[in-house]
């Protein structure tokens, strides 16, 4: 049974095509939802009078409001992986001076839940709320590897994006890494999403031992000798294993 409310679907839709195209105009807005000129303008004056759209009077687009930046600030301090993760990722990113970063999967994507930006002049870009690909990074290929088996089929059996010349699009060897991620308890990668970069990453668990979320480290490639990058994986692997000890996830082996 369908419980969803579909004004409230076609509403939330909206929002999010104005997330992703800042000054888009109503009849984009229109073509992009789906809807009539006249639903579009009506759901998008909805949210503007409730502060989740900004309209411009000059060029007439419309970009996000102060609302979902309030919204956002309270699910950092109310989701308890986040909380517990705050810390955590600030050391992190002070001992390394290299990005942090919390990924999150939802469904066949990936969303940033938490960053943490480097200090450094030269650094990777990165976004809180940036979603991605499952098959590339550090992160997500973390994911990937501890997801559940039809999450993995249907990536395995999809179209794997080529982002730069080491990005595995051969379905065999993805299918192998992530037997490998999961023998080892972590991931490196190196260029196969933004050439030049790398990222190491490590599970998050809760307290069943379930992976709900990574914790990497990134920066650029010429920036990680042999030395560090052993270091960050002890320092990733720990990070992980604390924030996860903070869900109440205590390990038998360990």
């Amino acid at each position: 049974m369908d419980y969803t409310i579909a004004a409230v679907d076609r509403a939330l839709a909206l929002l999010e095509v104005v997330a992703e195209t800042p000054g888009v105009g109503l009849s984009e807005l229109a073509r992009l939802t789906g809807s009539t000129k006249t639903l579009a303008f009506r759901m998008a004056t909805t949210l503007e009078a409730r502060g989740y759209l900004l309209k411009d009077c000059e060029t007439r687009g419309y970009t996000l409001g102060y609302k979902p930046l309030l919204l956002s600030e309270r699910m950092q301090h109310q989701m308890p992986l986040l909380r517990v993760a705050k810390p955590v990722l600030d050391d992190l990113m002070n001992r390394t001076r290299e990005n942090v970063s919390l990924l999150v999967r939802d469904d066949l994507q990936t969303v940033c839940i938490g960053i943490r930006q480097s200090p450094q002049p030269i650094r990777l870009y990165a976004e809180l709320g940036r979603q991605g690909p499952l098959h590339v990074g550090g992160g997500p290929k973390l994911l990937l590897a501890f997801a559940p088996e039809e999450v993995q089929e249907a990536v395995l059996t999809g179209l794997l994006e080529r982002f730069t010349p080491e990005t595995i699009t051969d379905a065999g060897r993805l299918r192998a890494l992530l037997v490998h991620i999961r023998e080892r308890g972590y991931n490196i990668s190196h260029g196969d999403q933004d050439a030049g970069a790398f990222s190491i990453a490590a599970p998050v668990r809760d307290h069943s031992g379930q992976v709900v979320a990574s914790i990497s480290v990134a920066g650029p490639q010429s920036r990680l000798t042999g030395d560090l990058e052993r270091l960050y994986i002890r320092m990733i692997v720990n990070a992980g294993a604390e924030i996860s000890a903070l869900l109440g996830w205590r390990d038998a082996a360990a």
